[in-house]
């Protein structure tokens, strides 16, 4: 059914919840599970108040790495993992990568980007919109 499956994290609770519901789909299936973290760098803004924005890129792969890290360890070894960073939109990121990756299907949650992210773009309705295999938009709240 499923041979590969990609799903994405912001390191939100709701793309934990997402990141559990591929989890399980892969034990099912016997599917390889290809977690994804995408972060897009923003020209620096200025004083936002009291909100702190980081936009180093190097710094911002760093977290990645670690969230990504973070992940694999969660899933412990219950199902073929592998990670990947990626510096970009997050829903164009996911399209991508499936592309690439010839993934079976997209695992994303229905909320979870958090504040100024959020608004930039709804991830899971553009990729429910440009992906050219299934999607899964999982509810998280």
């Amino acid at each position: 059914m499923f041979a590969k499956i990609l799903v994405g994290t912001d390191g939100s609770e709701t793309a934990a919840t997402a990141v559990e519901k591929a989890r399980a789909i892969a034990a099912l299936t016997g599917a390889e599970l290809i977690v994804l973290h995408a972060y897009r760098t923003l020209p620096p803004v200025g004083d936002v108040g009291t909100v702190a924005v980081v936009t180093d890129p190097a710094i911002m792969a760093e977290d990645g790495r670690e969230l990504l890290a973070h992940v694999e360890k969660q899933i412990g070894g219950t199902v073929p993992v592998r990670t990947t960073l990626q510096r970009g939109d997050p829903a164009h990121s996911l399209i991508d990568a499936a592309k690439q990756e010839g993934v079976d299907l997209i695992v994303v949650g229905n909320r979870g980007m958090r504040g100024a992210r959020r608004m930039l773009g709804s991830v899971p309705n553009s990729v429910a919109h440009g992906a050219s295999c299934d999607v899964l938009i999982v509810h998280t709240l």
